[in-house]
């Protein structure tokens, strides 16, 4: 087991680089299969995450090169339709081999996704929609079986936006007999990232960047090189960091309108924002106003900042309150930034804040990646020492998250201990 050790009270002042996209590569890496060939996929990101999408792919028969970033994925050889439990299990997105599957292969078996511990995530989008391109589903022993003759385009109207269904729709409409419509469709950068490799490849979308996709089958796919989005939530979390150690903080390789809801809010709290073409600058405010929050599906503000945000609230100069419209138990880092000395109250999907003018260094555990985030941003600011357990939490979704906050001045070190 891996913990990181932080000694609070650094003002972090530098640059940052971003990396890639984690959402937005574990949505590029499946979409892989629609081709037989090899794919490139610049400025993918080295995580935890990526490692176990890469594992899954290996075990249905692709080769893949993971080197300085660039992602090499040779789909010429997939001999297998099976998404095994021991992959899956690990992650939630691994679902998103589903459409892809269906559709260059007309079968596919998944087993069920996990993940994070926290919050029900429901698969039912992804297959409701997929039934409406032709495709029969039944269940066995903990497995999605998918099967079909070939997809036939359809309208798809989701009830709710899904990140993830649209996503897997999009896949498996891509190579669908005729066309297909997705209303309601999300419109996360990851989406439109997807969307534009997609194209790319040689697929026929229309809408890009709306919540209505128009899709025209085609026959097959071409290998091509992408590079990946930034990432938003990186950026965003590096961000708050400035703002919560009142320091100065410039992020490169991001996109600032990918932002655009998180910059106004911390212009609220009184710090300074500048902005270029590629890159992002704060500088902290010496008093935190407090400001309230609403979780919502893009452009809103992003439900994996909240936790972040609870963080930086923390230590504002008065009361704050946070409302969870995405995922309504998201907050078992509450718990954990009590322990550090923060006032925290849940109410069902309600959190109330009362800043505190310090937090104090304690002996936390991560439960999961964006909760590990919060905690570590707390142990920035936290008097004393820090100690955050179970970082194997962290990685999967920040690269080299140390060695990028030392870099820019913080006392956070990695260190191995045993946990009985």
């Amino acid at each position: 087991m891996h913990k990181f050790v932080i000694e609070g009270g650094n003002k972090l002042k530098g640059e940052i680089e971003i990396s890639g996209a984690k959402n937005a590569s574990l949505a590029l890496i499946p979409a892989t299969l629609l081709t037989k060939g090899e794919t490139v996929l610049k400025n993918t990101p080295n995580l935890r995450d990526i490692t176990t999408m890469l594992q899954l792919m290996k075990a249905l028969g692709a080769k893949t090169v993971l080197k300085n970033n660039s992602l090499l994925v040779d789909t010429r050889k997939i001999k297998k339709y099976e998404a095994p439990y021991e992959h899956v299990k690990k992650m939630r997105a691994s679902i998103y081999v589903l459409g892809p599957l269906l559709a260059r292969y007309n079968h596919a078996k998944v087993s069920l996704p996990g993940g994070c511990a926290w919050g029900p995530r429901p698969v039912n989008l992804h297959i409701e929609g997929l039934k409406k391109l032709g495709a029969e589903i039944d269940f066995e022993e903990g497995y999605i079986v998918a099967k079909t003759k070939k997809l036939t385009g359809g309208l798809i109207n989701f009830d709710v936006s899904s990140v993830g269904a649209t996503g897997n729709i999009l896949m498996a409409a891509v190579l669908a007999k005729g066309e297909t419509k997705i209303q309601n469709a999300a419109i996360e950068p990851e989406i439109t990232s997807l969307a534009e490799f997609l194209i790319k490849m040689g697929a026929k979308i229309e809408g890009i960047g709306t919540n209505q996709l128009l899709i025209q089958g085609v026959d097959e796919l071409k290998a091509c090189k992408f590079e990946t989005i930034p990432d938003r939530i990186e950026a965003g979390t590096f961000l708050i960091a400035a703002t919560m150690t009142k320091g100065k903080i410039k992020i490169k390789n991001c996109i600032p309108s990918h932002l655009d809801i998180l910059l106004y809010k911390l212009k609220e709290t009184g710090c300074k924002v500048k902005t270029g073409k590629n890159w992002v600058e704060v500088t902290g405010t010496e008093k935190i106003k407090p400001v309230d929050i609403t979780t919502a599906i893009y452009p809103g503000f992003p439900t994996d900042l909240q936790a972040q945000w609870i963080a930086l609230m923390s230590i504002a100069i008065g009361s704050s309150q946070i409302a969870e419209t995405i995922y309504y138990d998201r907050f078992k880092h509450v718990p954990e930034l009590n322990r550090l000395g923060a006032n925290i109250t849940v109410t069902e999907n309600i959190a109330v804040i009362k800043g505190v003018t310090n937090l104090k260094g304690a002996k936390v555990m991560s439960t999961d990646l964006r909760a590990s985030a919060s905690l570590i941003l707390a142990g920035l600011v936290a008097e004393g020492k820090t100690e955050i357990l179970r970082a194997y939490h962290i990685d999967r979704g920040y690269e080299n998250i140390e060695k990028k906050l030392q870099k820019v001045g913080a006392n956070i070190k990695r260190k191995y201990y045993q946990e009985f």
